[in-house]
């Protein structure tokens, strides 16, 4: 069974590279993420990592109409690179190896809700892009571009909400269904990663370096804007989006620990 699983993650990150979803680096990443889950979780953990892949890159591709201004901003395009993956699917990796060595049902709760926060954060940037509002930066108190980091929307908001709650309710079902706890422990991990998610965005306003362009003064999380290297403005030099990612899933994990530490 888990051999079947492996091939199927290998042959599914070279359909990802081929299809230009991912970068050479980021398949190669995928595939050692997909099959840390594989060994540790088998096919419901699979089963949520492939969910939260799907579901965002379809969201994507609905929001290229909106691409070009939110390009102009971000420091990375759709296709994902390996830091990227890493920085969505590693710490659910790290807690899967983990599992294999000490299965416990708390490490299930810090993987799913790591997924959950991945996913929460994944979904508020892509529908959120579609909000008629301007996104509302929690550090500048004012209206901000599509693609600030930082900056939240209520649509975004309600879509981080939806996308913990579509990865826990499969875990629930996976792992729980039947336990006398199981609603309240629902509850607690959408939680979990919505907060996840919510980190993601103070950590972004408050340490994620931002810089601007010396042509157009646009303020980018790019290096290089305008044919011109731009100029650090505040933040963290070395905080960039994938370390923040990386925030939002411990948070997610920690959260996911602590939840099924008091419900189960």
């Amino acid at each position: 069974m888990i051999i079947f699983l492996l091939v199927g993650v290998l042959i599914f990150s070279v359909y990802a590279f081929v299809t230009k979803k991912l970068t050479l680096s980021g398949a190669i990443a995928a595939a050692v993420v997909g099959s840390s889950i594989t060994i540790g979780f088998q096919l419901f953990g699979l089963l949520l990592l492939a969910l939260f892949f799907f579901s965002s890159n379809i969201f994507s591709a609905l929001k290229r109409k909106q691409i070009k201004e939110i390009e102009e901003i971000t420091e990375k395009g759709d296709r994902r690179d390996a830091m990227q993956v890493m920085a969505n699917g590693g710490v659910a990796a790290i807690l899967s190896v983990f599992y294999l060595l000490f299965p416990s049902p708390l490490i299930i709760c810090g993987f799913v809700a790591s997924l959950a926060a991945a996913n929460a954060d994944t979904w508020a940037s892509e529908i959120g892009a579609f909000s008629k509002n301007q996104p509302f930066h929690l550090l500048k108190w004012r209206q901000v571009p599509p693609g600030t980091s930082g900056a939240i929307t209520a649509l975004g908001s309600a879509a981080a909400f939806a996308g913990s709650f579509i990865i826990v309710v499969f875990a629930i079902f996976f792992w729980w269904g039947s336990h006398y706890n199981s609603h309240l422990l629902l509850m607690a991990l959408i939680v979990a990663g919505f907060i996840g998610n919510l980190f993601d965005t103070l950590l972004g306003a408050l340490c994620q370096v931002v810089y601007r362009c010396p042509v157009c003064g646009l303020e980018t999380e790019r290096k290089i804007h305008c044919d011109e290297l731009t100029e650090r403005t505040y933040g963290v030099k070395w905080i960039n989006n994938d370390m923040v990612n990386i925030g939002c899933t411990i948070v997610g994990a920690i959260g996911g620990i602590g939840a099924g530490w008091l419900l189960l």
